[in-house]
């Protein structure tokens, strides 16, 4: 079953405790109908729950996924943002968000713009190339617009109601967050290489499910 998620947070959670291949949050909205095995994006990483009760759940976290996003680095009382996966007919209020987590970047400056913060984000070429401007992109699992960009950073607009609603005005520069990219930008490339390489033939297109038999 595939699960995506908007990048809009429900919920700021609260570390209980970090410990081998394991997160214990606190959460009151988010608790509220789960169930074993769901998914929850945890700063935008996408995670199973494995034990809840009313106030807090428990996913298992791979290796692979301490050392590709920030959350290694989660100490008790951290807040986290949250979000459940999108429901069948749900509104997107965001954008489309798979909670793969493409690479961290870094927090490298915030200066107001009236009642907005712009920030700006140092993030490595694999993420660069992905990112345009007004383009979506995804940061903790928050989905932002992009403002600006240059080869090695990228600038969002931070509305007050995101600062309040989100760990991210609480975020330092130097503090290190999760990326994930526009999946269809990921897919444009991937179009476009293989129309260049090959071209588009009958074989592509059924393949790929646009043609049936």
């Amino acid at each position: 079953m595939i699960r995506v998620f908007t990048g809009i947070v429900e919920e700021i959670g609260r570390v209980i405790s970090t410990g081998t291949g394991s997160l214990v949050v606190a959460a009151e909205q988010v608790a509220q109908g789960m169930a074993l095995g769901q998914s929850m994006a945890v700063n935008g990483v996408c995670l199973t729950v494995t034990r809840f009760d009313s106030s807090s759940f428990s996913v298992d976290v791979m290796p692979e996924t301490l050392n590709r996003t920030n959350l290694g680095g989660l100490l008790p009382g951290d807040r986290v943002n949250l979000e459940r996966p999108l429901a069948l007919g749900g509104q997107v209020g965001g954008h489309l968000v798979q909670g793969h987590v493409d690479a961290t970047g870094k927090l490298a400056a915030a200066v107001p713009d009236g009642e907005a913060l712009i920030i700006t984000f140092e993030a490595p070429p694999e993420v660069m190339r992905y990112v345009v401007d007004k383009g979506f992109i995804a940061i903790d699992g928050i989905s932002l617009t992009v403002t600006a960009r240059s080869d090695s950073s990228f600038q969002v607009s931070m509305v007050d109601f995101t600062r309040r609603h989100t760990n991210l005005g609480e975020r330092k520069v130097g503090d290190q967050v999760n990326l994930e990219v526009d999946i269809i930008a990921k897919y444009v490339e991937q179009f476009t290489q293989t129309r260049r390489t090959s071209g588009i033939t009958v074989d592509y297109l059924q393949e790929h499910g646009f043609l049936v038999g």
